[in-house]
């Protein structure tokens, strides 16, 4: 019997976790062909992304191996794609030498995720927006601490331990609280007076998550303040240029770093691998995740612009909604398959999780219209079982 080709492309976490939902829908049915499930992606790992404020504080790894994921059962071709031509059902490819080549599949799924919004060269300061940049911000702030150790002006030392993160959402506020813990703890290491630290998150709204009830907002600024952020709300950061910040206002302060935690946007590869995408970038699909105008093309994730059919309500672009997709996915394609109505996307509940620094955390949901909070450990828990369950580890 002639195989079936899946063939997913991205190992984030709409990836891995459309490849587990795969495999056990698929395969667990005798009237489907023998599965071939391919993975490409160029690097030979997942990176916990939401997890990069991690290594720009502390030095934990953020890497697993794809081959550590998926030890048997699925190919893995470490490759980008550069061209999708879903009429000839056939995806277009550079390997990691560079060598052009093709492949073709019976069911394409596209989960290439979303890249960290950039601020212009000119505005200074690093945005948090790759492994190697965490590795670059964590050196960054430990050298200006070593310099503090030696400096005898006070003026100059204070800005040295100063660190602004512009940019309010969840992953500033993990990064705030994550380096409000570590700075301070190597602070003392070296001699450094720990309380001298400043931890500053510039916010542009007017209070902490939008997206949620303003008490839940307040709370966990004073959360913040109670492990050493300081929030500046309606405050946006314009520029840092050579040890100064300039904000909206027109008021200036001394920093030693500026971090940007800015935001996602949608991969720019998408406007030109041959798939139809909104003006901001987004792959079009149905309410199945079928790519428009396409034949056995899906697409899930961050990548992707998925609407509730009965709320007309987007999905988020978190890995929890990444890891719902997934999971109905793999339902849809075995319905599509056997020629079964399949199903259709429905909305993530509202539940967001924050860290707020090692073993402190908060989650939100709304039950029947009444508000839940878990702070402390119980919101710690909560919050690590965000991170790792959409990682396929335990």
């Amino acid at each position: 019997m002639k195989e079936l080709i899946c063939i997913i492309v991205g190992g984030g976490y709409a990836g891995i976790n459309a490849v587990n939902a795969i495999r056990k829908t698929l395969k667990g049915e005798s009237s489907q062909r023998p599965l071939r499930l391919i993975l490409i992606d160029k690097n030979p790992y997942h990176l916990r992304k939401v997890l990069l404020f991690k290594p720009a504080a502390g030095n934990e790894d953020i890497i697993v191996p794809l081959t550590r994921l998926f030890p048997v059962g699925v190919e893995f071709v470490q490759a980008t794609v550069t061209k999708i031509e879903s009429e000839k059902r056939r995806l277009l490819y550079q390997d990691a030498e560079g060598i052009e080549n093709s492949m073709e599949y019976d069911i394409l799924v596209l989960t290439v995720g979303s890249i960290v919004r950039q601020p212009d060269l000119d505005q200074g300061g690093m945005a948090l927006a790759s492994l190697d940049a965490a590795w670059k911000i964590r050196e960054a702030w430990r050298t200006n601490m070593q310099k503090a150790v030696k400096e005898t002006n006070a003026k100059e030392r204070q800005r040295l331990m100063t660190i602004a993160v512009a940019g309010a959402g969840i992953s500033g506020i993990e990064t705030s609280a994550e380096l409000a813990h570590f700075v301070r703890e190597d602070a003392q290491q070296w001699g450094l007076d720990p309380g001298a630290v400043r931890i500053k998150l510039f916010n542009t709204n007017k209070r902490l998550f939008p997206d949620g009830p303003a008490k839940v907002g307040l709370k966990l600024e004073r959360s913040l303040e109670a492990c050493g952020v300081t929030v500046l709300q309606g405050s946006r950061v314009l520029q840092e240029k050579e040890g100064t910040l300039t904000l909206s206002s027109g008021e200036t302060m001394s920093v030693g770093l500026c971090v940007w935690t800015l935001g996602l946007l949608p991969n720019p590869t998408l406007r030109n691998i041959g798939l139809p995408v909104t003006p901001e970038g987004y792959v079009i699909v149905d309410a199945s995740y079928r790519v428009q105008g396409t034949q056995g093309v899906y697409s899930i994730g961050d990548c992707a612009r998925i609407v509730d059919p009965a709320s007309g309500r987007a999905d988020g672009k978190t890995c929890k909604e990444a890891t719902a997709q997934a999971a109905r996915l793999g339902k849809i394609l075995s319905a599509d398959l056997e020629g079964r109505p399949a199903p259709s996307h429905k909305g993530f509940i509202d539940f967001f999780c924050f860290g707020l620094g090692p073993g402190h955390g908060m989650a939100w949901t709304r039950i029947l219209g009444v508000d839940i909070v878990f702070t402390g450990k119980l919101g710690w828990r909560l919050r690590k079982f965000t991170w790792d369950a959409p990682s396929l580890l335990k």
